[in-house]
């Protein structure tokens, strides 16, 4: 055999021994891509799972709570609405609990982002017989979403008080357009003729992960909202004046979330402020 012949037999020969030897397409090519499969296959089963036993669940509720299940269902998002299914189903309470409101009590509405969800069952248990307390149906995030949702956190009823805060993911946003938006914000709430409560917003830690900058930006945009709530005649409920003092304590490292301890007691600060508002209701 000719030796150019004899390259070309053993060329053809190794590339069908590598192709031989490459795993099918879409199949693991290492222990740790194996187990990543695996545990993302067990995830989405579970997640089938769960989301079963939760659409079971809804389909037994009372007219009022379906429609309730159905708004969290359109706003919660990837993130948000998995975890709440999976407390539904396992009957844990969630800020996000349906609220069968007593008459007799005035309603209040807290708007704010995942640390509000955080305080808002200690607010609850704080009020339990004052005061029906609801939480809007999404982690409410930045003042550009404040523009784009109060008709879905408003809802069709009326609001005695809204307690209301935005601040830390607007920590990116210009200075200028996070006033204007909240100008606007402010005006929109202030239609509902509740009562409103302004919550500064609460510190991000020293050791975060996104740089001093962004301490500084928490002071900024407080010291921004201080000026339009005193402008509008809105009260401030100074979350982030309270839980200062016991940020090593009560603040995660590297977290702007807090740990238990750190929830009950801003919601039992919440507690406080809309109970001195409600006094003001009552003259």
């Amino acid at each position: 055999m000719k030796p150019t012949i004899l390259i070309a037999v053993i060329t053809l020969a190794s590339c069908a021994a590598l192709r031989a030897s490459e795993p099918p397409k879409g199949e693991p090519t290492n222990a740790a891509e194996a187990a990543a499969q695996e545990a993302a296959a067990k995830k989405a089963k579970a997640d089938a799972e769960t989301d079963a036993k939760y659409q079971a669940l809804v389909a037994t509720l009372p007219a009022d709570q379906q429609e309730w299940e159905r708004t969290l269902q359109a706003n919660l998002g990837g993130f948000y609405l998995p975890l709440y299914k999976r407390l539904r189903v396992e009957g844990r309470s969630s800020c996000w609990d349906y609220v069968q409101d007593d008459p007799k009590l005035p309603r209040v509405l807290l708007i704010g982002d995942s640390v509000s969800g955080g305080y808002t069952l200690s607010a609850r248990k704080t009020l339990a017989g004052k005061a029906n307390m609801h939480k809007a149906p999404e982690n409410c995030g930045p003042t550009a979403n404040g523009l784009k949702k109060p008709d879905v956190w408003l809802g069709d009823g009326k609001w005695d008080i809204i307690h209301f805060n935005f601040g830390l993911h607007d920590s990116g946003t210009r200075v200028a357009d996070y006033e204007s938006r909240l100008r606007e914000i402010v005006a929109r709430l202030k239609k509902t003729r509740a009562k409103l409560i302004w919550a500064s917003t609460t510190p991000r830690p020293a050791d975060g992960k996104e740089g001093p900058a962004f301490v500084t930006a928490v002071i900024e945009r407080n010291e921004v909202a201080a000026r339009v709530m005193k402008e509008n005649g809105i009260a401030t409920d100074d979350l982030y004046a309270a839980i200062l003092p016991h940020q090593a304590e009560m603040q995660n490292p590297q977290d702007v979330h807090f740990n238990s301890k750190g929830y009950e007691f801003l919601g039992e600060t919440v507690a406080r402020s809309v109970e001195e508002t409600l006094k003001t209701l009552q003259k």
